[in-house]
């Protein structure tokens, strides 16, 4: 029996073996008998330096520095590493199709004899270039005739490799305009034909600091500042302008400018003249001009209405805890506490406040917006319709207090701000609806 345990053992043993085989190692894929070979043996981030050449057109020369693309010649500059990057994983990920001739003897059928197209690169550690010639599209237009310099034989790719490589020199530069730390700017300036408007950030806010102090609009002010920071050029006007040619395109006295401050540091776009829909533009530390689209044209040409806060008040019915309201000769207070989790409003007698009304009211109030500013202050503003006091900001650790005035001139509600100048101007709804809801409260 023991004699016998030992044949049964391994029988088992290998019974389980061949059981592994068939249901694992027989259920891998099997290599794909269409996976198709590469054009290049090479990986993307080994490419260090491409170059373009259109027969009918342009060449250009970009070589990888620090990790980023630069274009070299035709001028020296910035290169849009997005594009160029692309191409670089477009030269790896390249596929033979379909090897269509191992030795033509003539390349002209082929549209090889004179390519309209040369892609050259370099890989790191190596200092000659690839090159692969591009032809013409096979008949269905699918794909495309190419060869390799260093060989005779002729394949063929994908057709999508003209669109991306006739590239001109142009479509390779970067073409942002003004770079900067959007999260480390301090302020803007903006210059028009209005005047100049300078704006500081003060935590999660913007304010005025001219053509005087005064709340900012923050969406506002971010919108322009995101349209600054996707500002590109349309056109390559000049490399290196003179004084002629800044004239020339209204650069040397410019229509409107606008700075990103970033601590004492500042970068600034100037735009000039405007010609079918397109402006003349420079960064003011470059000596190149450029053209752009006339959205940021617009954006630059606002007056400073329209960067104004439009919002009255700043409280809101969730921060607000403290509200004073004066009407006529009587003064009504509402306080917010807090007891075993829950809030509730108090009124200076201290008697609970119905809820929904008291938010109902701030509400109101929070959503009171000017329709105009006007620089005078409004007379009927010394016969006040009410007056608000309220404080907010305690549950981020601050303690805000603002006054709002609000009275009838004519067939208009106007308003205003201990911190602001002159008179905003509301419409009237507003006022009635905000003595409706405080007349709720009694």
């Amino acid at each position: 029996m023991r004699g016998l345990a030992t044949p049964l053992v391994l029988v088992v043993v290998l019974a389980g073996l061949g059981g592994y085989i068939y249901f694992v190692e027989n259920k891998k894929p099997a290599a794909s008998a269409d996976a198709k070979a590469k054009a290049f043996d090479v990986t993307a981030d080994q490419i260090e330096e491409l170059q373009i050449k259109i027969a009918d057109g342009d060449s250009s020369t970009l070589k990888k520095m620090d990790n980023r693309w630069q274009l070299i010649d035709p001028v020296k500059a910035e290169a849009d590493n997005s594009e160029v990057n692309n191409m670089a994983s477009s030269l790896a990920s390249l596929d033979v199709q379909r090897v269509v001739d191992e030795a033509p003897a003539d390349l002209q059928q082929f549209g090889l004899d004179m390519p309209h197209l040369e892609v050259a690169f370099r890989v790191k550690g190596q200092t000659d270039l690839r090159r692969l010639q591009i032809g013409e599209k096979t008949p269905t237009g699918g794909d495309v005739y190419v060869k390799r310099a260093d060989e005779k034989r002729v394949f063929l790719v994908s057709s999508f490799i003209d669109e991306t490589f006739k590239r001109t020199a142009f479509d390779l530069r970067d073409k942002t305009i003004l770079k900067f730390d959007r999260d480390k700017m301090t302020g803007l300036e903006i210059t028009n034909a209005s005047g100049t408007m300078l704006f500081e950030r003060k935590g999660a806010n913007w304010l005025f600091v001219k053509p005087r102090a005064m709340r900012a609009d923050f969406a506002a002010l971010e919108g322009t500042i995101t349209s600054l920071s996707a500002t590109l050029m349309q056109k390559f006007v000049a490399d290196n302008a003179t004084p002629a040619e800044l004239a020339q395109y209204g650069l040397s006295k410019p229509s409107a400018t606008a700075s990103i401050l970033i601590g004492d540091s500042k970068v600034t776009l100037a735009l000039g003249r405007t010609d079918n829909a397109e402006t003349y533009a420079r960064d003011l530390s470059k000596p190149a001009i450029v053209m752009v689209a006339p959205t940021i044209v617009e954006d630059l040409n606002k007056p400073a209405s329209n960067f104004r806060r439009k919002e009255l008040f700043d409280l809101r019915s969730f921060s607000a805890t403290h509200l004073e309201i004066t009407r006529g000769t009587e003064t009504v207070v509402f306080d917010k506490s807090t007891a075993d989790g829950k809030e509730s409003w108090k009124n200076g007698a201290g008697k609970d406040v119905d809820a929904a009304k008291i938010q109902d009211l701030l509400t109101k109030l929070s959503n009171v917006r000017a329709q105009s500013f006007d620089d005078a202050v409004d007379p009927a503003l010394k016969t006040p319709a009410l007056v608000v006091t309220g404080r907010f900001g305690e549950n981020k650790g601050e303690n805000i207090t603002e006054t709002v005035t609000l009275a009838r001139s004519g067939r208009s509600i106007v308003g205003s701000r201990p911190d602001e100048p002159g008179t905003l101007t509301v419409e009237a709804m507003p006022l009635d609806d905000i003595l409706k809801a405080l007349d709720a409260l009694k």
